[in-house]
């Protein structure tokens, strides 16, 4: 009954969906006020019924409902509670479910929140983002609906994916799906400003609370895909170039470009034309991977369909709406003329330039992702274009954007002097310079890269330090102390995510520059010397887990004759899904992680043993989360909470007559 309640509640929520697109789509262009108002208990009324459909769907993988064809091919009775939950969204229809939710999530934030926007402008949001609701709740209630029936239920359902029963995978795609599907924000506003046929400092301000929203969880949810692919994978590696990783990377970097601009837009009212292009961009490349994901097209532990029609159906989705906004972006472009001007050294340029080498370097990554599917259909030559392609192809943009940023940020608006500015980095830059050299010096027979990657990493944090201490004025050093520490949360926040960057940019090039492995045949009570550390293993031995059964493998490690860790790295087999993981074992320190990794065994009676050190391999995703912390930081701003300036003028429309 309850699972009939879920879709019947879906089947409301679609139905208010389709209201919500033409009601107040309707009032804003004929003026009137009710119709307008009528957008937000409906965008309100439909997260609800929305919320219970999933909740209902939830209840029935929690109490292992195998009457619903879902819980079936996902679930099983003997898997632990979080994982029951988890496969919820793993799986396609139920992501689908949890992907529409969180659209519906922030529709109805903008109905919430969104009091002091225009009456035609959220009345037409509203209508766009109900639009993009219908069509994907169309889409999940006629090809993939997650309530179906099956008449003979098992008594045992098929369990979910060994790889995904796991901490990481069960936040990982709530995360990722709230910055995906928030971008779906900054491409409602970007259209309804089009339908408009305005763009002003006040939508620049307007759209990028959502935007840093949205980007603050996408960060979030990438770096915890990649830490779970670093422990769960068992190959040592934190990003493979898969493509749906990706798929998830290709919508960041045009959300960090969205998020500059729409800073231009606000401050100076230019780079119009541009900011909306990557609003419609950032969305698009969003649905793109939706379509990736859910297409067929790849063979991948994150792909959740293998149905190339409904691949189509999402194509068209695609079609429609990048489609629809691109041309109504052409048939609007002379609403988007600038009103600033600004000259060649200037903060608008050096925005400019941030927002050239993102968008460039995403659209390579898109590049090397789509062309060997392009290929194959279209040429029948099967090619692989992996790592050394994104290395080669991506460094050179992140290299550049990183070497111009901190001067970037100290330039003055409209017109400033590259010497004045540079002359205020000369300290940054020594330092950066001295510890990469040093780093250079004292390494031996390795790559340059690490050294690089100090040098970048020290430069942006150093450079975010003297940002902050240039905008708290000339007096004395007690007073730009107190005065910094009154600067706007945006400016901190400012600091603080281009800091993380920094400190991710070392932390990468660290790992990929320092980083040791050795791959061995094992036996028990055997050492050997890795790394400066002596490894044992000490014993293997079989243990029941809830829902699999594991081999385990203890491993003493000494440093000397002091014992440093005990670690336990496991292989797993799940036999309701009959399929391998395996379980690494880390010793996590802040210069370094000792990463051990068990095999299968051997003819000769030892184990496969794969060891690595990596250095400040912390710092790696420490420097994500301080990125995500600075954005929470910049997301508390009160301007951004009250959009001071931007309140709607009292209404000047008439009731539907």
């Amino acid at each position: 009954m309850i699972v009939e309640l879920g879709h019947f509640a879906l089947l409301l929520a679609f139905g208010l969906s389709l209201l919500q697109t033409v009601v107040p789509l309707v009032g804003a262009q004929r003026g009137w006020a009710d119709w307008m108002a009528a957008a937000s208990p409906i965008a309100s009324t439909q997260f609800v019924l929305i919320a219970l459909s999933f909740g209902a769907l939830t209840y029935a993988f929690v109490t292992s409902d195998f009457s619903v064809v879902l819980v079936v091919d996902n679930s099983h009775t003997l898997k632990p509670l979080i994982y029951k939950i988890s496969g919820v969204w793993g799986n396609h229809e139920g992501s689908l479910l949890l992907w529409v939710l969180i659209l519906a999530l922030f529709g109805a934030c903008a109905a919430w929140f969104g009091g002091n926007l225009p009456a035609t402008l959220q009345a037409r949001v509203l209508a766009v983002q109900g639009s993009i609701g219908a069509a994907f709740m169309a889409f999940m209630i006629f090809t993939s609906n997650p309530f179906l029936r099956t008449p003979f239920p098992p008594f045992d359902g098929h369990d979910l994916n060994p790889l995904l029963q796991d901490p990481g995978l069960a936040f990982h795609p709530p995360f990722l799906y709230l910055g995906y599907v928030g971008l779906s924000m900054a491409f409602s506003f970007a259209v309804a400003a089009l339908i408009e046929g305005k763009v002003d400092a006040a939508w620049g301000r307007w759209v990028r609370p959502w935007t840093l929203a949205a980007w603050i969880c996408l960060t979030i949810g990438i770096a915890l895909g990649s830490w779970w692919a670093y422990y769960e994978l068992g190959w040592g590696g934190f990003w493979f170039w898969d493509p749906v990783e990706n798929a998830s990377f290709m919508p960041w970097l045009f959300a960090t470009a969205l998020l500059h601009s729409a800073i231009v837009v606000e401050k100076r009212e230019t780079l119009k034309a541009w900011t909306v292009l990557l609003a419609i961009l950032g969305f698009g490349f969003s649905l793109m991977g939706t379509f990736i994901v859910r297409s067929g097209l790849i063979t991948s532990v994150h792909a959740f369909a293998s149905d190339p029609e409904r691949g189509i159906v999402i194509l068209l989705i695609f079609a429609v709406f990048v489609g629809g906004s691109l041309t109504l972006f052409a048939i609007r472009s002379s609403a988007l003329e600038a009103k600033g001007v600004f000259g060649l050294v200037s903060r608008e340029s050096a925005l400019v330039l941030n927002n050239v080498l993102l968008a460039v370097a995403s659209f390579v990554v898109f590049v090397g992702t789509m062309w060997p599917l392009i290929s194959e259909m279209a040429f029948d030559r099967v090619l692989s274009v992996g790592a050394p392609f994104f290395d080669a192809a991506f460094t050179p943009f992140m290299v550049a954007l990183a070497i111009a940023l901190p001067i970037g940020a100290v330039l003055p608006w409209k017109r400033g002097k590259l010497a004045r500015a540079a002359r205020s980095m000369v300290g940054p830059a020594v330092l950066a310079i001295a510890l990469g050299a040093l780093a250079f010096t004292l390494q031996t027979g390795r790559s340059v890269l690490a050294p690089i990657g100090l040098t970048l990493g020290v430069w942006l944090v150093t450079g975010s330090l003297v940002d902050l201490w240039m905008r708290s004025g000339r007096q004395g050093f007690g007073d730009r102390v107190r005065r910094m520490l009154r600067l706007p949360r945006a400016d901190w926040g400012k600091a603080i995510s281009h800091s993380g960057l920094g400190i991710t940019f070392f932390a990468v090039s660290a790992v990929l520059g320092w980083s040791s492995e050795d791959i061995r045949v094992a036996h028990v009570g055997e050492s050997f010397e890795h790394g400066g550390y002596t490894i044992t293993l000490t014993g293997v031995e079989r243990v029941a887990g809830p829902n699999y059964i594991s081999t385990t493998g203890h491993v003493e490690v000494r440093d000397g004759d002091r014992l440093v860790t005990l670690l336990d790295p496991e292989k797993r087999v799940y036999p309701a899904a009959g399929m391998p993981t395996t379980e690494a074992a880390i010793d996590v320190s802040l210069t370094r992680d000792l990463y051990i990794a068990l095999g299968d065994p051997q003819e000769n009676g030892g184990w496969a043993l794969r060891t690595y050190v990596k250095p400040f391999a912390f710092w790696l995703w420490a420097g994500a989360i301080i990125m995500g912390l600075g954005g929470l930081v910049s997301l508390s701003d009160r301007r951004f909470r009250i959009a001071a300036g931007a309140r709607k003028a009292p209404l000047a429309a008439t009731p539907a007559e």
